[in-house]
C-alpha cells in the first residue's frame, strides 16, 4: 500500500500530548513534515524535538481564540508553502449531564471544535486543491454514534463535528481532498484520567472502579493506547484511503458494536 508521506506536510491541532501528540508522532513517522499547534510553547517543542529528523514546526495558537489562530495558520502556510494534511483535534468540554450545563458551557464547547475546525479548513484547503491532494482528519469520539452518558455538552459537540465533515467531504469531494472523522473510544490519556475521577467523585465510588467498569464494556478488555489513534490517522491520511472519505470511523476496541 502507498502509505508513505514523503513531501507532505501537516498540521495537527491540540498536539501537545495525549492522541494529537500520537497522530503527529504517526505522521512525521510516516515522512510527512509535521506543524504542532497547541497552547503552550514549552510543550510543543517537546513534541517536535520527539518527531525525529525532518522539517518541524511549532505553532502556538488557542482554538478558543478562533480568529487569532486563523491568522496565525495562513500566515504559516504563507511562509512554509501548501499543507496536505490538517488534524483537528480539541480538548473535550467539561463533563456532566447536559441539563445542567450552561448555555456558556455549549459555546465553550462548540468554539474550538467547529470554529476552530472551520478556520483551519479554510486556511488549508486552498493549498490542498492547488496541490490536489489533501486529507481533513477530525479526532472526535464515538458519541457521534452513541451519546456518552455524563458528557452532555461534549455529546451535542460531537454531533456537530459529525455533520461538519459530511457536509466537507460531499463539497471537497470533487476537489481530491477527503474529510474523515476518527472516533476514538476509552484512550489511556490524562484525558481519561481525570473524566474517571469525576465519574467516581460523582458516583461515590474510586477511579478504579470505574476504570474497571468501562473495561467491561470492551470486548478488547483494555483501553486503547494513543499510538494506536495516531496509526489510524497516518492511513487515513495516505494515499491508500483515497477512496475513504465522509466515514465515521470508530477506534474502540469493539465497544460500539457490542452495546
Amino acid at each position: 500500500m502507498k502509505t508513505s508521506l514523503a513531501g507532505r506536510r501537516a498540521l495537527v491541532c491540540g498536539a501537545s500530548q495525549g492522541i494529537g501528540r500520537a497522530c503527529a508522532e504517526a505522521l512525521a513517522g510516516a515522512g510527512a513534515s509535521v506543524t504542532v499547534l497547541a497552547r503552550q510553547a514549552a510543550s510543543l517543542e517537546a513534541v517536535r524535538a520527539s518527531l525525529g529528523d525532518g522539517e518541524h514546526h511549532c505553532l502556538v495558537a488557542d482554538l478558543s481564540q478562533w480568529e487569532d489562530a486563523g491568522r496565525i495558520v495562513a500566515e504559516h502556510v504563507a511562509s512554509t508553502g501548501p499543507m496536505h494534511i490538517l488534524v483537528n483535534n480539541s480538548g473535550g468540554p467539561k463533563a456532566g449531564p447536559a441539563i445542567d450545563a450552561e448555555p456558556e458551557d455549549f459555546l465553550a464547547g462548540l468554539t474550538p471544535h467547529v470554529l476552530g475546525s472551520q478556520v483551519m479548513a479554510r486556511a488549508l484547503v486552498p493549498g490542498m486543491r492547488s496541490e490536489g491532494y489533501g486529507r481533513i482528519i477530525n479526532i472526535v469520539s464515538t458519541s457521534v454514534v452513541m451519546p456518552i452518558t455524563g458528557l452532555g455538552v461534549s455529546n451535542v459537540v460531537r454531533g456537530a463535528m459529525g455533520n461538519w465533515m459530511r457536509i466537507l467531504a460531499s463539497e471537497l469531494g470533487p476537489d481530491g481532498i477527503t474529510v474523515n472523522n476518527i472516533l476514538p473510544g476509552f484512550v489511556g490519556t490524562d484525558r481519561l484520567d481525570s473524566l474517571m475521577q469525576g465519574r467516581a467523585t460523582r458516583q461515590g465510588t474510586t477511579a478504579a472502579e470505574v476504570e474497571a467498569g468501562w473495561k467491561s464494556t470492551i470486548p478488547a478488555g483494555r483501553f486503547a493506547d494513543p499510538a494506536e489513534i495516531g496509526a489510524v490517522c497516518a492511513f487515513l491520511a495516505s494515499e491508500a484511503a483515497s477512496y475513504v472519505s465522509g466515514v465515521n470511523l470508530p477506534v474502540d476496541g469493539a465497544r460500539l458494536a457490542a452495546n
